[in-house]
């Protein structure tokens, strides 16, 4: 993870971020040394992933994996409902979709499970998901309205982050508003209201600022899942003198979603019906955060950056029971008047320190980085029996504490060896211990511990000018829950998912074409997964799996406006080698994906149509094909059918103020099946949108 006073993007790296499938940025420019010395007394410090310079032959220290850089103006061009409508269109990444406003995270990296994720998500460089050791990394999803540039970084260089990488790091850089107030809205579908307002101010001598972004949205949601949300970021920094930098970000986040774990029976499903299976299920989220960031220049080649973070999450989940013999007969979800609170809450505290230190090793340039982190995470699980009648109060029949305390350690090099040759070797050490309380049990306790040193090597060479080969070799882990390490109080021996990872690639542009192609392996030694048939241990270790596979990016500026871009995967194996599923394909990892876009530029109106294909993929490590008919026994599974979705947006500049948008999601209203879980998930249908952003 590098923190630079002064990042700049190579040409190279440019046409390298600007294969976002399928909306191409244009016009996106380098800054210059004195745009980026004054952008820096505006901006908070703040983790960038993706380690990009500003130097002579820049791209000899470009990142050992493969990198996509999406800025707002691309995020801005797909007019997202939420991050997973960006991530989708990414090369590699699978998203399973739950419902429009993608209020829980589902996405997988190279075949990884799209429903069990296992790569890291950050939000400034801040671990975002609820609990990365104690469980669960679903349960909260920034929303797209407040970041200002996605990074996804998959391949060697995940080794500086952790845990859970790998697949790949996902960091949501946020924004910092600009002086002044910017308002925008939207109207659409479903009754969807939106409002986002931007505003910020710096000081008279440009050294201190402080902004607010707010969003409010609602909606009645596709089959009756509605939402209200509410999100608020509040950033501030100064300049403490000409070595110094800190800033903090405060962000609050509620919603309160009409949504269950429950789909649609199958019947239904073929028969075009189309509403919400679970109408008094209840999923209510908040969470509270606090960063502070302290950037010190000690020298021109010296630099340490300390990040403490703090956040607490809860997600009360209300659900009522079902008459299972009495839904059957139905064909459709028949509920009882038994209501279940599964609450639980997540606090987090965190102190992570870097070092960046450039300097020469036998009179070869290098730049090297030290890392340490503490972190501390806590849950709070309890389980509250109701009814219909008493309406969310009751008994608490479960109540579980969770607790984990890590430390991680790393050191990385990047050498550069020569002129067109970059080396990094670098090593990275987890270590944690957790521990879990049944407190409905007597205090029950049971504890178990593990510490992971994971090596890796990476390596860039210049081809030509406008041309790299890249590649490396790393190990990566995610450790095992609280809930699944300690099940039934007894440490379970379960290893964390250790894997071995592979990458090489070649990236590059040529006038108008720029390109990436990279092949990849994960050698996994174990593989912990959901659903296993023994019924006395609800998760286990499945064995080895393998996944290996071809992603491909294209770009080409056609002229006259016209741009068409388009990216593709193929991941043949991704597969159990061991244990119960064995030569069975892991649920959620399909072998075919691709994004086609033709964008239109003229002056200030821009359009695009862009294609997504989800190729077929299975619901369960059993690999079933057919899809249950029935409520009984509570088995879910089949294969989904492969689909392609098509969107058309719009948008049009009247004056340097004023900007119209507008969109229309799923053009041919395609009918699709997104997941399945306790029944069948219904991609959204067609939908229209249209907005304005307003700057004062």
């Amino acid at each position: 993870m590098q923190f630079s006073s002064s990042p700049r993007v190579s040409k190279l790296a440019l046409a390298i971020a600007v294969v976002f499938t399928p909306a191409l940025a244009h016009g996106q420019t380098q800054a210059t040394e004195n745009e980026e010395a004054e952008a820096r007394k505006s901006r908070m410090p703040s983790i960038e992933v993706i380690r990009v310079r500003g130097e002579r032959r820049a791209h000899s220290y470009d990142e050992t994996g493969t990198v996509n850089l999406i800025s707002r103006e691309q995020i801005e061009r797909v007019q997202p409902l939420s991050n997973e409508d960006v991530l989708r269109r990414i090369a590699g990444i699978n998203v399973k979709g739950e419902e429009e406003s993608s209020i829980v995270t589902n996405f997988g990296i190279r075949g990884l499970s799209a429903s069990e994720s296992k790569s890291l998500v950050l939000e400034d460089g801040v671990p975002i998901a609820p609990g990365l050791f104690i469980g669960n990394d679903r349960y909260y999803n920034p929303r797209i309205q407040r970041v200002e540039r996605v990074e996804i970084l998959k391949g060697s260089s995940s080794l500086r982050y952790g845990p859970s990488t790998i697949g790949g790091v996902v960091n949501y850089q946020t924004k910092t508003p600009d002086d002044g107030v910017m308002l925008s809205s939207r109207v659409g579908s479903h009754n969807l209201r939106e409002v986002n307002l931007e505003a910020g101010n710096h000081n008279a001598s440009g050294d201190a600022f402080a902004g607010v972004v707010f969003t409010h949205a609602e909606s009645d949601g596709f089959m009756d899942k509605g939402y209200d949300m509410t999100d608020v970021m509040v950033k501030a920094g100064m300049e403490l003198n000409g070595q110094q930098r800190l800033g903090f970000k405060f962000s609050y986040h509620q919603n309160d979603a009409n949504i269950s774990y429950r789909g649609l029976l199958l019947d239904d499903y073929v028969n075009g019906q189309r509403y919400n299976p679970a109408p008094d299920d209840w999923y209510l989220q908040d969470r509270l955060a606090f960063d502070v960031n302290h950037e010190w220049l000690i020298s021109p080649d010296v630099t340490l950056n300390t990040l403490v973070y703090w956040s607490d999450v809860s997600r009360d989940y209300w659900r009522y029971g079902v008459d299972t013999a009495a839904s059957n007969a139905a064909g459709r979800w028949v509920y009882t008047d038994e209501l279940t609170g599964n609450n639980r809450s997540f606090e987090r505290f965190g102190v992570e320190t870097r070092l960046a230190y450039r300097h020469s090793i036998a009179d070869m340039d290098a730049n090297s980085e030290f890392g340490l982190r503490f972190m501390t995470e806590e849950s709070d699980d309890t389980r509250i029996r109701a009814s219909r009648a008493n309406d969310r109060t009751g008994i608490n029949d479960r109540h579980i504490q969770d607790s984990a305390d890590s430390v991680a350690a790393y050191a990385q090099t990047q050498l550069r060896v020569s002129d067109r040759l970059a080396v990094t070797p670098g090593l990275r050490v987890e270590s944690y211990e957790q521990v879990r309380t049944i407190l409905s049990q007597g205090n029950a306790t049971a504890k178990t511990s593990n510490t992971e040193v994971l090596p890796g090597f990476g390596a860039t060479f210049e081809l030509t000018a406008s041309a790299e080969i890249y590649g490396g070799v790393y190990r990566a882990f995610s450790p095992a829950a609280n809930g699944v390490a300690l099940d039934g109080l007894q440490d379970q021996n379960l290893d964390g998912e250790r894997s071995t990872n592979f990458e090489i690639g070649v990236r590059g542009a040529v006038e108008r074409i720029s390109y990436e192609v990279a092949a990849f392996m994960m050698d996994f030694d174990n593989q912990v997964v959901t659903g296993n048939s023994d019924p006395n241990l609800s998760q286990s270790n499945a064995g080895k799996t393998e996944h290996y596979g071809v992603e491909l990016q294209f770009a080409v500026d056609l002229g006259a406006g016209l741009q068409l871009d388009t990216n593709a995967t193929w991941i043949p194996k991704s597969e159990f080698m061991t244990g119960e599923f064995r030569g069975n394909r892991i649920p959620y990892a399909p072998e075919y994906m691709a994004n086609l876009g033709l964008s239109y530029r003229y002056e200030g109106f821009s359009a695009a149509l862009m294609a997504n294909y989800q190729g077929e993929q299975f619901g369960d490590p059993s690999n079933r094909v057919e899809i249950p008919s029935n409520a009984a026994g509570g088995i879910w599974g089949g294969l989904l059918p492969s689909y392609t979705v098509y969107d058309l947006f719009a948008q049009y500049q009247l004056n340097q103020s004023l900007t119209l948008f507008g969109s229309i999601k799923n053009l041919t209203d395609k009918q699709y099946i997104s997941g399945l879980r306790q029944g069948i998930y219904v991609g959204p249908e067609r939908a229209f949108e249209i907005g304005f952003r307003y700057q004062f």
